[in-house]
């Protein structure tokens, strides 16, 4: 604009720069070319070389290679050639408020869910939803699988309320499969109630951590197992042992179908 008016208006210098409300040091400003391509092909190499440095360490190791450049120079031709560490977001979960740890007075008032891994002979890891009765303890169903979507998860709990309806209120920590869209709209439309516990506080979820020890103990590092249809129908088996003749002992050394039957004559009476 300067040059414009200076040539085409026959004015000075001085005056054009007044007109335009610049200085003359701006109009005689030369910028100097920086080499940011040296520092961007140094950064890359060094990016590639140690993959997990975040910008802190590889601004310290341009440093050290002798580079002499400010930070923030450094970090736009680091956020330039897109080299930041992705960081995943903590997703906030919602204030939890657990409920005291009490043993129902009947089935079907309160489940809890729990989910364990392991691996098979060959290396392959595979998991396992374990779901229980917390009135008398019993297991009502067992699922391994290499992965377990919430899809399947609320399949799986369909089948078992397809023999014993389903319950007042299911118990479970805050993992994905959990807290997803899937298993909101599963307990709405059958009336149960989700009780999340607060997270890392597995104590809060006992009664199925401790069902949980069991089954570790006498299945999953009893056996080494050659594939999961092998780690299904162990667990089949010991669950039916377990429900039917393993004596409990917070219920008195009887079994859980033994407990139930006990209190349900009681309640004749």
């Amino acid at each position: 604009m300067i040059d414009y008016i200076v040539h085409n208006h026959q004015i000075s210098l001085h005056r054009a720069c007044r007109l335009l409300r610049l200085s003359r040091s701006v109009k005689a400003y030369i910028p100097r070319k920086k080499p940011d391509l040296a520092i961007a092909q140094l950064l890359c190499k060094l990016a590639e070389q140690h993959k997990r440095y975040g910008f802190r360490k590889l601004f310290k190791l341009l440093k050290r290679h002798g580079v002499v450049v400010n930070h923030k120079r450094a970090y736009r031709i680091y956020c330039d050639q897109k080299l930041n560490l992705r960081r995943k977001p903590k997703k906030r979960l919602p204030v939890r408020v657990p409920l005291k740890l009490v043993q129902p007075a009947a089935e079907n008032i309160c489940w809890s869910l729990d989910y364990m891994s392991d691996a098979l002979s060959t290396g392959q890891k595979f998991r396992t939803m374990n779901v229980i009765d917390d009135f008398n303890r019993e297991a009502l169903g067992i699922i391994a699988s290499s992965s377990l979507p919430a899809y399947r998860v609320t399949k799986y709990l369909d089948l078992i309320a397809a023999d014993r309806e389903y319950p007042e209120m299911l118990r479970l920590d805050n993992g994905p499969e959990n807290i997803s869209r899937a298993m909101q709209k599963w307990a709405e439309k059958h009336g149960v109630k989700l009780q999340y516990i607060e997270p890392g506080k597995p104590a809060q979820n006992g009664y199925v951590e401790r069902f949980n020890r069991t089954y570790r103990e006498e299945v999953l590092d009893m056996y080494l197992f050659k594939n999961i249809e092998e780690v299904q129908s162990i667990t089949d088996r010991w669950i039916l042992e377990y429900n039917t003749q393993r004596p409990h002992h917070s219920l008195g050394y009887l079994t859980p179908h033994e407990w139930a039957v006990k209190v349900s004559t009681s309640k004749l009476y």
